[in-house]
């Protein structure tokens, strides 16, 4: 017998300052624009828009192409000043997540006062100089740092 996997399918749910998008089946070549598509519609939408919430638990298999999607609603999210939530991930999305370096870039706490939830923002000079800072302190690493 072959179990096939569940179909793919969005359920969007809005309140006054959220829109939460449901998430079943497989996130992948086939399905991850419409994923796009949606979260993308309800930013433009929704200009007070404070939280968007994509529940996770139905989804199945997620491969490059619904990460990638993930990263870029994310951004979408990030420039229209919504703080992106994935809730209720399974277990193979965490591992996805963890494996590919992005969990901490979905799960990261903003600073306070901050509407943002990522750390792809551009950042301030300050900002910048300390990193630059940090970086020529803990000098060079890799394969030229025999010097």
């Amino acid at each position: 017998m072959t179990i096939l996997p569940p179909a793919f399918h969005l359920t969007t749910v809005e309140t006054r300052h959220a829109v939460r998008i449901e998430i079943t089946g497989d996130l992948d070549y086939d399905t991850a624009d419409l994923l796009l598509e949606e979260a993308t519609a309800r930013l433009s939408a929704r200009p007070g828009l404070e939280d968007l919430r994509l529940h996770c638990a139905g989804i199945g298999m997620v491969d490059s192409m619904g990460l990638s999607i993930l990263l870029m609603i994310g951004r979408r999210a990030n420039a229209a000043r919504v703080r992106l939530h994935l809730d209720d991930r399974p277990a193979q999305l965490d591992r996805l997540l963890s494996i590919t370096g992005t969990l901490e870039y979905f799960t990261a706490q903003p600073a306070t006062g901050a509407a943002a939830t990522h750390r792809d923002t551009a950042e301030s000079p300050a900002a910048a100089t300390a990193t630059e800072r940090r970086t020529r302190a803990s000098g060079p690493t890799g394969p030229d740092a025999t010097t």
